[in-house]
């Protein structure tokens, strides 16, 4: 299979942090940098519903490179959404304006795995996704790496049985108590489309990978390491194997999972990425120093008057250190933030980091 030839990378600080290599400063981005936040992606969400916008790669190129144009960010990552995989796997999910994803006909018994296509084609049923990724990695020139990601197998499983968000995800966890064989089942079938979508994505062109733990709030320690961590090690271990030499540092996040942080360190993953819900010091204490840390500062501090939220990022820039460090939000950016928040977060990340690093 022939190697894609991509432009030079000019700025590859988040790989090296990632790999705990030295960096002349700490390498900063935000989740959901792309978003609604942001006037010029309101724009072309005027124009086109949400999954048209994933499922077209100029449209989700054009939306990946909006955030990379307007601040000195130092990744980008490609546009697109978690629930492609349980769409890739036969279900319909729908995305609401203003309410969030909803899925028609959730599994609800376990018959209805029936219904699911456990053997994806990935070039058939996402191959989109790919091209989008290609065509970003090309239309960035080299300025920053490109990020692909997937939500995590507990994840998509609770949307796919919930139907939609939930605080409490009860239908899902009823899964857990009344069909834990089945439940691991389905785990299964997701994984192995998680690491065939990821290996292709690095084929494709991303340079790093994120697995996206949204729900790890709802499990117990014990449910977290029956119905989690098995499946995040799977990830890892088997997308580095297929990639051998070409694998690419990968990202774990976890919202709300800093009571699993000690268990996630056994899966393997170059970086964890924290939410607002823990202190950087006890993260480092829980995870050692051969990992490195992202996150995590509690986005709504960008609700913040500047000099504050200055404050703020200066004080968890201080805390984590410039060592094994990427700059981070504890989740994502939210449509009620102005763009100028994030522009203070990333520059104060950079100059504060300059002074650690001198």
């Amino acid at each position: 299979k022939k190697t894609m030839e991509f432009p030079t990378l000019l700025n590859d600080r988040i790989i090296r942090a990632a790999r705990g290599e030295a960096v002349d400063r700490v390498p900063v981005w935000a989740m959901r940098q792309a978003g609604r936040y942001l006037p010029e992606f309101l724009k072309v969400r005027e124009q086109y519903d949400f999954f048209t916008i994933c499922r077209t790669p100029e449209l989700a190129c054009e939306i990946t490179l909006q955030p990379i144009k307007r601040f000195d960010l130092d990744a980008a990552i490609i546009f697109s959404d978690i629930l492609v995989i349980p769409q890739a796997m036969g279900m319909v999910v729908e995305m609401a304006t203003g309410k969030g994803p909803h899925f028609p006909q959730p599994l609800r018994l376990p018959s209805d795995l029936d219904r699911l296509n456990k053997n994806v084609d990935i070039q058939k049923e996402l191959g989109y996704v790919m091209e989008a990724v290609t065509l970003t990695r090309k239309k960035l020139e080299g300025k920053v790496p490109l990020i692909g990601f997937c939500g995590a197998p507990w994840t998509l499983m609770s949307y796919m049985i919930e139907g939609g968000g939930s605080p409490s995800f009860p239908e899902a966890k009823r899964w857990l108590y009344l069909y834990p064989k089945e439940s691991q089942q389905l785990l299964t079938a997701i994984t192995d489309v998680c690491v065939n979508y990821l290996v292709a994505k690095v084929n494709a062109g991303a340079q790093m990978l994120q697995v996206f733990e949204s729900h790890a709030s709802i499990l117990s320690q014990s449910q977290f390491r029956e119905f989690a961590q098995p499946w995040i090690t799977q990830i890892v271990e088997r997308v580095k194997a297929a990639l051998g030499d070409k694998a690419v540092p990968m990202v774990y996040f976890s919202r709300g999972g800093s009571y699993a942080l000690p268990d996630i360190a056994k899966a393997g993953y170059d970086v964890i990425s924290l939410d607002w819900t823990i202190e950087p010091e006890d993260a480092r204490k829980m995870l050692g120093d051969n990992v490195t840390l992202q996150g995590n500062l509690d986005p709504c501090a960008l609700f913040s008057e500047k000099a504050d939220l200055e404050e703020y990022t200066r004080r968890m820039v201080d805390r984590f250190g410039c060592k094994r460090y990427i700059a981070n939000l504890g989740h994502g950016m939210m449509p009620a933030f102005k763009p100028e928040s994030l522009q203070t977060f990333v520059d104060t990340v950079h100059d504060q980091s300059r002074k650690c690093l001198s």
